[in-house]
């Protein structure tokens, strides 16, 4: 069981990597924000392992909800920066795909 004290600074310290996910996404450093998000996802898992955790005193929740909403803020401005990028990804490789069935069908 992660200690009162452990889990906000969990908190703290994906929050502080979601805003350096933030500056990845605005700087097109995929393979930083990958790696980034990766240590995150370590972090939310070690939080989900513990369960519910010991109940928090109401100055902590306050804060771990704070602490969430600025990672849910930091979240809708990477995707404002990635999605983008997916979409014409998306694009490029369907575009590749059809190009490829339309040789396989006329032997182009």
């Amino acid at each position: 069981m992660i200690a009162m004290s452990s889990q906000i600074e969990i908190f703290q310290e994906m929050s502080a990597l979601s805003a350096r996910m933030v500056e990845a996404a605005q700087a097109h450093d995929w393979d930083q924000l990958a790696s980034l998000e990766e240590s995150v996802a370590s972090l939310r898992d070690t939080l989900m392992a513990d369960g519910t955790g010991p109940r928090l005193a109401p100055e902590q929740q306050n804060l771990k909800a704070a602490l969430i909403q600025r990672i849910l803020d930091d979240d809708a401005e990477i995707r404002r920066h990635t999605e983008p990028w997916m979409e014409h990804a998306r694009q490029f490789l369907g575009d590749n795909n059809t190009r490829r069935r339309v040789q396989q069908a006329y032997g182009a």
